[in-house]
């Protein structure tokens, strides 16, 4: 068997633009990918580096030496060592879709290659709800976090810090600049973490995303101030640059501390894991390398203790592969999902999972592969990559 062709979509589905890659093998076997730069800067890079990356590495190769492929992306392009999202992303996207044809060739879903299911579901948590610019007040936070508690989540993801977006400002900085964070701010943040956790009960698990916005100070001092409102996570306070900040702000706050979506491949993850600066580790499989890379990460944080909670900031692709992940890693916690995007956004896909959440669980899928398929009539119009013959192979 060899892959034929790749094509790799990005799609528009409004703020969120996922970045699709699909293979074709020569005996009509179809796998898929997605790559984790849809939000922020960087689709239409990944995209390309996608495209030179099958041009190259992909088509023409048998698809079942995943690890062989991954170690040329990592080896033979240079950048590989080093690398960061757009990178891993374009990466990511054709790893996944890699497995997702080994899985169907072999008619077993991705899990059972990677040691088998174990568990009969899996929980979920809510995110996409609270980083709106209409949230002026903390109560309007707690308005929303009711709604979704009502459409039947145990557990929800909360941004204290997303900014308030006045009418007349056009040209925003949807985050803090130059990590400035004033009084008023920092209130307004242990305010909203405040009224939610009053909203929603004490029965509801509350994960508190920051998104890496102030200083070591700062954050360490709003982690302290939200430590009676009893989160299950404080996610992301210090930049990912920075791994003594991570152990020096984790000896400060008692709260578990969780991180991983701007860290790439196992090498990345290794010293934050060697030095205990998180009680959770959140690798992206549509950015830190992969299914297998993500797989030895978590495998790396189990040996230290540590849980494991797939970051999935992504289209119902991604939500696929993390699903898999979730199945057949030991220190898995909970996983990320996007429940309230507009309707293109799952039709992406002919069956999303997103779509089958009930009172925040998931089935574990006994699809082969990844357990979804492209839905063409949605995303043929958004290809910009089309590669049919390899320059190496």
């Amino acid at each position: 068997m060899k892959v034929v062709e790749a094509n790799i979509y990005v799609v528009e589905t409004g703020s969120f633009r996922p970045i699709i890659a699909e293979l074709i093998t020569d005996e009509g076997i179809t796998g898929i990918g997605e790559g984790s730069v849809g939000f922020g800067i960087g689709c239409r890079g990944a995209a390309a580096m996608a495209a030179d990356l099958a041009e190259n590495f992909v088509v023409g190769r048998n698809p079942f030496e995943i690890q062989d492929i991954w170690n040329d992306f990592y080896y033979n392009t240079f950048w590989g060592k080093g690398g960061g999202p757009i990178f891993y992303s374009a990466c990511s996207a054709l790893e996944v879709a890699l497995w997702d044809i080994k899985g169907k060739a072999l008619n077993v879903p991705v899990y059972e290659l990677l040691g088998g299911n174990q568990r009969k579901d899996i929980r979920v948590y809510a995110n996409d709800w609270s980083d709106s610019s209409e949230f002026e007040f903390p109560k309007q936070f707690a308005e929303k976090a009711a709604e979704v508690v009502a459409d039947g989540f145990d557990a929800i993801k909360l941004y204290p810090m997303s900014p308030y977006i006045p009418d007349n400002v056009h040209d925003a900085n949807f985050h803090v600049k130059n990590r400035y964070i004033d009084t008023a701010y920092e209130r307004r943040t242990v305010d909203a973490v405040k009224e939610v956790r009053s909203a929603v009960g004490d029965n509801i698990d509350l994960m508190v995303d920051v998104t890496a916005e102030g200083t070591t100070d700062v954050m360490t001092r709003i982690g302290q101030s939200i430590e009676k409102y009893r989160p299950f996570w404080y996610e992301e306070p210090i930049d990912a640059f920075d791994i003594d900040a991570y152990r020096e702000l984790k000896n400060k706050v008692n709260i578990p501390i969780a991180t991983g979506e701007r860290l790439y491949t196992r090498y990345g993850f290794r010293r934050l894991i060697e030095t205990r600066g998180v009680d959770i580790v959140q690798p992206d499989v549509g950015t830190c390398g992969g299914i297998l890379e993500a797989w030895r990460i978590a495998s790396m944080a189990e040996a230290s203790n540590m849980r494991y909670a797939p970051h999935n900031c992504g289209g119902p692709v991604l939500c696929a592969a993390s699903i898999q992940l979730a199945c057949c890693t030991s220190n898995f916690e909970i996983l990320e999902v996007f429940p309230y995007r507009p309707d293109i956004h799952y039709d992406i896909v002919t069956d999303p999972f997103e779509r089958k959440i009930k009172n925040g669980r998931l089935e574990v899928p006994t699809t082969p592969g990844i357990g979804v398929e492209l839905n063409h009539k949605v995303v043929d119009r958004f290809r910009v990559g089309h590669i049919t013959k390899s320059s190496r192979y």
